[in-house]
């Protein structure tokens, strides 16, 4: 038997699945049930001023990139998904999911311009 390096790093992208859904379904669990907004929209690890504005969206956010997560584990295992088409549809969320969060961090910390006041 031959190591296959394609294989091995098809198989450490599939298992990375696991806790990346697991990780953005309980985060959207936190905000949605328990009202937790400790990790809503963070800049530089701080919340913004008022995180329960932005609550919903991040909420949405990870909901749905968990969902369709979970579904590409589902499409691999179940429905036997090829390759090509599993890869796309996880890597287009992650980045999606990445590229969402950082335009919301962004938003809910808006530039101020000028002196800052105490």
């Amino acid at each position: 038997m031959v190591f296959d390096v394609g294989v091995a790093l098809t198989w450490i992208m599939f298992l990375a699945l696991f806790p990346i859904a697991f990780f953005w379904l309980r985060r959207a669990w936190r905000i949605v049930a328990r009202r937790d907004f400790s990790e809503v929209a963070l800049k530089r690890g701080e919340p913004p001023a008022n995180p329960a504005k932005y609550a919903p969206y991040t909420a949405a956010i990870n909901l749905v990139c968990g969902i369709v997560v979970v579904y590409v584990i589902f499409g691999v295992v179940v429905l036997a998904l090829p390759f090509d088409t599993w890869s796309a549809m996880a890597g287009i969320t992650i980045w999606g999911k990445f590229i969402a969060d950082f335009i919301l961090s962004r938003h809910a910390h808006p530039i101020t311009f000028g002196k800052k006041k105490s």
